[in-house]
């Protein structure tokens, strides 16, 4: 057998393989949540558009700048080391996770906003989504902070590449949790 032959699409994936099993593993899990939130919204339409206007929609909009721009450092990151400049990569990937830390904080900021109002995780069906919807993908930007601190440490080309390949999956999942969370009616 032949090189060419041998040759399989799996090795044109960055990174590990697992990495991209867990990826994929993790988006399905967002992907059902989603797909749950919207079919429970087809039943009350009414309440999921009141109990969306108590969300801030400036802090989701602001923690989605945030999170982009993070996986933009993350992939500049491994852009950087490739090209043997070693500390400018850990740099990027310090400031990746410190993005991943203030994105954190805006959503505690949200939390205690909506708990103030009297607003938790039993309040109506939306908020039950939303908290764990959003509490699971938080619980992601910790893994992921600490993941990007792990591969500026050891900064091996293809830690980094698997590293921001993680970053990557936490902030397509806010990206595609964003809209259908704050702004679909």
């Amino acid at each position: 057998m032949s090189d060419i032959e041998q040759h399989s699409v799996l090795d044109e994936l960055p990174g590990d393989l697992m990495i991209w099993v867990l990826i994929v593993s993790e988006l399905l899990v967002f992907g059902a949540g989603l797909a749950a939130f919207l079919s429970v919204r087809i039943i009350d339409p009414a309440l999921f558009a009141e109990s969306q206007d108590h969300l801030n929609r400036a802090a989701a909009g602001a923690n989605t700048a945030i999170l982009v721009t993070s996986g933009f450092l993350a992939a500049k990151a491994l852009r950087l080391r490739e090209a043997a400049q070693r500390a400018k990569a850990r740099l990027m990937l310090v400031i990746a996770a410190v993005l991943g830390v203030a994105f954190l904080w805006i959503k505690t900021i949200e939390y205690r906003a909506d708990a103030a109002a009297g607003i938790d995780i039993d309040t109506n069906a939306f908020f039950t989504f939303y908290y764990l919807l959003t509490g699971f993908h938080a619980a992601h930007v910790v893994a992921g902070i600490l993941i990007l601190l792990l591969v500026a440490w050891r900064d091996a080309p293809r830690n980094i590449e698997v590293g921001a390949a993680f970053w990557h999956m936490v902030d397509l999942v806010w990206v595609l949790l964003f809209p259908v969370i704050y702004l679909l009616r």
